[in-house]
């Protein structure tokens, strides 16, 4: 039998032993199975070794990460037995380096959790960047913890969406209250014939696409965007887009959507497209399978192509 493994990942104090100690308490989770903690960071929230003993649980501490290393965890396996392991990384071991680690033959990576503090949460991703990023893109659920009324929710799931397209994200208040970040008011007319993009909202556009693909389905649009062209892309295709900035000057990243031109369309034929010129599209979006996006994604059918001038902001930002 597999024996699932759970990696609770975020910086000190970020709610990372009381998540796991109140997870441990849901009847629905537990299952009394007997569960494995390997803390990988002390903060100042201990577990209580009564109420781990009654959820079946148990810890063990590495404070060093030369010390995880495949012999250490099967040395654990075959000690302590556990039906299930619940990994309390340290905040500034490598997450992505982490998630390669060798496990014992019966143990299992099922999900990675990430708990951020809402409130430190830019001042981290400025000065931690690089840290930031590994512990969220591959999180399977993303925790934003202690938010209160100035928490700016739909901020903050945009940001996380450009590193993880894929991460469920989850509010909660300093209380414990789940909250969700509501729904995203669009600048733009979805109902209209020809939905018109402008260049201040091709960042919230994008964003709203890529999460919910199936509502563009069969939608025109029309935009302003940079020609990108390369080889590995599927003939007569290319990636209309723009720069965007994700959160601070040094995290600036390409974002667009795979274009497909037929011989027929014009007045700009594709042969002519060159790389960082910008294009008029108007194209009809479609959902289908792309090893580009890998998976499904909105796929624009080119309808148009026309010459355009360079927009005198060459960034675009997601708010």
């Amino acid at each position: 039998m597999k024996v699932p493994v759970y990696i609770i990942n975020g910086f000190l104090e970020s709610g990372k032993t009381t998540f796991i100690s109140e997870t441990l308490k849901d009847p629905d989770f537990s299952e009394n199975k007997r569960t494995l903690i390997l803390v990988c960071e002390e903060g100042e929230a201990e577990y209580d070794e009564k109420e781990l003993a009654a959820c079946h649980a148990e810890t063990v501490t590495a404070e060093e990460r030369e010390e995880v290393t495949a012999e250490y965890l099967r040395m654990l396996a075959a000690h302590y037995r556990p039906q299930r392991v619940m990994i309390e990384l340290n905040g500034m071991w490598s997450a992505e380096e982490f998630a390669e680690q060798e496990l014992p033959k019966d143990w299992e990576l099922v999900q990675i959790i990430t708990l951020i503090d809402a409130s430190t949460y830019q001042n981290y991703l400025s000065n931690m960047r690089s840290i930031m990023l590994g512990q969220l893109k591959l999180s399977d659920t993303i925790i934003f913890n202690r938010c209160d009324g100035t928490t700016d929710k739909l901020a903050l799931r945009r940001s996380v969406k450009l590193m993880n397209r894929r991460g469920q994200i989850i509010y909660e208040s300093a209380d414990g209250v789940t909250d969700d970040a509501g729904e995203e008011v669009l600048p733009f007319d979805l109902d209209a014939e020809l939905i018109d993009i402008c260049d201040d909202d091709y960042g919230l556009w994008y964003m709203d696409a890529m999460d919910n693909p199936k509502k563009y389905s069969g939608k025109k649009v029309r935009f302003r965007g940079m020609v990108y062209r390369a080889d590995k892309l599927p003939k007569r295709c290319f990636v209309p887009g723009r720069f965007a900035m994700t959160c601070c000057a040094d995290d600036i990243a390409f974002i667009g959507f795979l274009c497909k031109v037929g011989d027929q369309v014009g007045p700009m034929p594709f042969e002519s497209l060159k790389n960082r010129s910008f294009v008029t599209v108007t194209a009809e979006i479609r959902v289908e399978f792309s090893k580009e996006y890998r998976g499904k994604g909105p796929v624009l059918y080119a309808l148009s192509l026309e010459e355009a001038e360079e927009p005198e902001e060459n960034l675009v930002y997601f708010n």
